[in-house]
């Protein structure tokens, strides 16, 4: 039967079917998720909505047209904005029902339409009507030669497309190259193509069929791109894919011939547990990518060679190290003072200085540590200072002995080709502690010594500068590590022997000697109790009175420190504990008198001056290592053929200097202070230093020799109790020096009563405090004349 074809609103309807004729005002709406239908294709539609499927029984019982529209944002389950504006009028030929509750419907579309107004239907809850305006489209004519190769080369492209995806149907190549109507192929490539809503819509939207002929191969153009694009994507990954599976097939052969040969333990056991660690640790970036080099080696040794273990020792120090690991910082500046003077008794500058140092840590914690120096004679507590300064602190706290060390290895490392190799001593002390912001106390840094091996003193100049030390190498780690952040303490007896450039690194804190009264309340305090309870008796089986023990400060210590007063009070407490366990007892307490019997005669005696009872013998003050001491300078005359001058008693070429001036001076001199002008023609003079197997050096015994040599010329005898120290001029100037608070300390210890210093010392006499000078008074003098009238006694109380 011949079909009749009228066209209704610009839409060609059959008339000759069963279909009702389409209400443009009243379209039911099939609504799409991810399809575009193109007019004159036929497909089939899955519907997965309740509504949808109503729908589409509704229209194919009836023979109604339905608008068939697609959503621009799929997600959305019940659209009513969300609708492109352009569709298809179409039928639903049939309706299948497919096992497993799913239903699908053939539909054929017929013309475009443009969607003016959409509301819900009345009949159907959840599906959408709309008011549509039908839009006919123009035929392509294949007269046009454009629009021929046009056709040619949609259809070529859209065959590779197909074969290059699995979106689309494989039986659309036959479709594609059995249709003869380009205005049909052109729908029905552009309703398959994998493309985007969006593009597809844009396509639909264009009235002429060559317009949309030119939109669809650029889409398909651009997803042929894409499509290639993935592709090798794709083959790249299943290649790495490949090469992955296979390493890893042959890495579990090597697994399983290892765990053959060493079990449990192995490389793998020790790489596994070294990347552990170091994943939990804050590794530098540089850092990181050596110890997976570094980490990659171990691997290729075997287990029983040296190399391996050589390499394990080097990662497991890595691992060690405390990378990025910091104690909290202090916050209690009360606590740390209670710290510091529960510790030691007295020091209060180099208290106030660590304090000052608390409050920059806890102003500004991650502020740069400075390095101190803390410059003191033995005994007096440096070393244990350290060990306080670090509980106030809250860190971590490491001593490392520098006492006769020569190698610089020490301090650097060694290099790791050398066998036995292991890092330096500042990073073993890093290790160990477990932070990178300890106290590290550098005990004895003026007893390093330096030969063929290196000098170590040099080694110190980059870890004590804190312009450097955030940059360390140590030879044996080989990777730089922050010591910006620890705080280190040197400790020496004397900066003499120190080299200039480490003393400037420095900040250097003086610690002077104790009063016999300090050190009175530091055996109270400290030393008694804590031999006491070393010694496991009860307090009150050893009890001291305070004339005991100034007598024991007195005459059987001869120190600035409390280092010999500690062992002679142990000495007291072992024999007080004898006696209690062989069921004697000492009396209690135990008094100055009884000091004879438990530790024998005084070695010491208080008054070690010579008095002045004979003209030549003056007293000086010197500064030793231990602290300060009296010196004594003795001159004889005798006769001999010409002048001559004989120095003994050990000393320096400084000393010997200052011997020759002081002579030179008396003989330039000689007129001025009444002695005779040939007092020294043809006489010997000998100036004598007692306890001559000691060396003595040093400018500061300068107008003590000139005062012994004016004494032993003019017969005036020194006055009592007067001791002195200066350096002097072939002028007559005297000179400041150094050491004046131990100095001042070894004459109360001397039980001198007056001290002759320098007028230029003045100062730094003022800055003792009044306790060290209680019963002594510091007479200040700038000229040889002024100490001669203030050690002397006149003429004629000599005679």
């Amino acid at each position: 039967m011949n079909k009749e074809i009228v066209t209704v609103g610009q839409i060609e309807v059959d008339m000759t079917s069963s279909m009702a004729e389409p209400d443009f005002n009243h379209l039911p709406l099939l609504t799409t998720r991810d399809l575009v239908l193109f007019p004159g294709v036929t497909i089939p539609i899955s519907l997965g909505r309740e509504f949808s499927r109503e729908l589409a029984k509704m229209a194919a019982d009836r023979h109604i047209y339905i608008g068939v529209v697609a959503q621009t944002d799929p997600e959305v389950e019940f659209p009513t904005d969300q609708l492109c504006d352009y569709g298809v009028i179409a039928e639903v030929v049939k309706v299948l029902e497919i096992p497993d509750d799913k239903t699908t419907a053939i539909v054929r579309a017929h013309g475009k339409c443009k969607i003016l107004d959409v509301r819900s239907m009345e009949t159907i809850h959840g599906a959408l009507e709309a008011t549509v305006k039908p839009i006919k489209e123009t035929k392509a004519r294949m007269t046009d030669k454009e629009m021929v190769a046009l056709v040619s080369t949609v259809k070529d492209t859209a065959v590779k497309i197909v074969k290059k995806t699995t979106e689309a149907p494989p039986e659309m190549v036959l479709n594609i190259v059995d249709i003869s109507d380009p205005t049909l192929l052109i729908n029905l490539i552009a309703t398959h193509m994998p493309l985007p809503i969006s593009a597809k819509t844009e396509i639909l939207a264009t009235p002429r069929i060559k317009e949309r002929a030119y939109r669809l191969l650029t889409n398909m153009a651009r997803s042929e791109q894409m499509l290639d694009i993935a592709q090798s994507i794709h083959d790249r990954t299943r290649q790495k894919i490949s090469e992955q599976q296979r390493n890893v097939f042959l890495q579990q052969q090597l697994e399983s011939i290892r765990e053959e040969l060493y079990g449990d333990e192995g490389p793998d056991a020790d790489a596994a547990n070294l990347r552990k660690k170091a994943a939990e640790l804050d590794m530098p970036e540089p850092v990181v990518k050596i110890f997976e080099r570094e980490l990659s080696k171990l691997s290729r040794y075997a287990p029983q060679s040296p190399d391996y273990s050589v390499q394990l020792s080097y990662l497991e120090l890595l691992t060690d190290l405390p990378w990025g690991k910091n104690d909290a910082p202090v916050s209690d500046i009360a606590h740390a003072h209670e710290v510091l003077d529960a510790d030691h008794f007295g020091l209060e500058k180099v208290k106030e200085r660590i304090l000052e140092q608390i409050a920059m840590l806890i102003s500004a914690p991650s502020s740069h540590a400075p390095i101190i120096c803390l410059v003191g004679p033995p005994g007096v507590g440096k070393t244990s200072l350290g060990q306080s300064i670090a509980t106030a602190l809250g860190r971590k706290y490491r001593r490392v002995a520098l006492g006769g060390l020569h190698d610089e290895a020490e301090i650097r490392g060694h290099r790791r080709t050398y066998i036995g190799a292991m890092p330096g001593r500042i990073i073993d002390a890093l290790r160990r502690c477990g932070t990178s912001n300890p106290v590290i106390l550098l005990d004895e840094i003026d007893k390093i010594g330096s030969d063929f091996r290196g000098d170590p003193s040099s080694a110190l100049l980059e870890v004590l500068d804190p312009e450097q030390n955030c940059r360390f190498h140590d030879n044996y780690v080989d990777v730089d590590f922050d010591l910006s952040q620890t705080l280190f303490i040197a400790t020496a007896n004397t900066l003499s022997s120190i080299p200039a450039p480490l003393v400037d690194r420095m900040e250097i804190i003086d610690i002077s000697g104790y009063l016999p009264e300090e050190k009175t309340e530091i055996a109270r305090r400290h030393l008694l109790p804590r031999l006491i309870a070393e010694a496991g008796v009860d307090a009150g089986d050893v009890n001291l009175t305070d004339d005991a023990l100034a007598a024991l400060i007195d005459t059987y210590t001869g120190e600035s420190g409390v280092r010999q007063l500690e062992k002679r009070l142990a000495a007291i407490v072992r024999k007080i504990v004898l006696r209690k366990v062989s069921g004697q007892s000492w009396p209690q307490p135990v008094d100055s008198a009884d000091l004879n019997g438990l530790l024998g005669a005084a070695p010491y005696i208080r008054e070690r001056y010579e008095g002045n009872d004979y003209a030549g013998v003056i007293t000086g003050l010197a500064w030793t290592a231990a602290g300060g001491c009296v010196l004594y300078v003795e001159t004889s005359l005798s006769p001999s053929k010409g002048e001559k001058l004989t120095l003994t008693g050990k000393l320096g070429d400084v000393m010997k200097e200052s011997a020759s001036i002081a002579l030179q001076h008396v003989r330039s001199h000689a007129d001025s202070l009444g002695i005779a002008s040939d007092a020294l023609t043809d006489r010997a003079v000998h100036i004598h230093v007692p306890e001559g197997a000691i060396p003595k050096d040093g400018p500061s015994a300068g107008i003590t020799m000139a005062t012994s040599i004016v004494s032993a010329l003019t017969g005036r005898r020194p006055k009592p109790r007067v001791a002195m120290t200066g350096e002097l001029t072939l002028r007559g100037k005297v000179l400041p020096i150094g050491g004046v608070k131990e100095k001042i300390l070894a004459a109360k210890r001397a039980g001198i009563t007056d001290a002759i210093l320098p007028e230029a010392n003045r100062k730094d006499v003022d800055e003792i405090p009044d306790i060290y000078l209680h019963g002594l008074e510091v007479h200040y003098v700038s000229d040889a004349a002024q100490v001669f009238d203030l050690a002397l006694l006149p003429t004629e109380t000599a005679d």
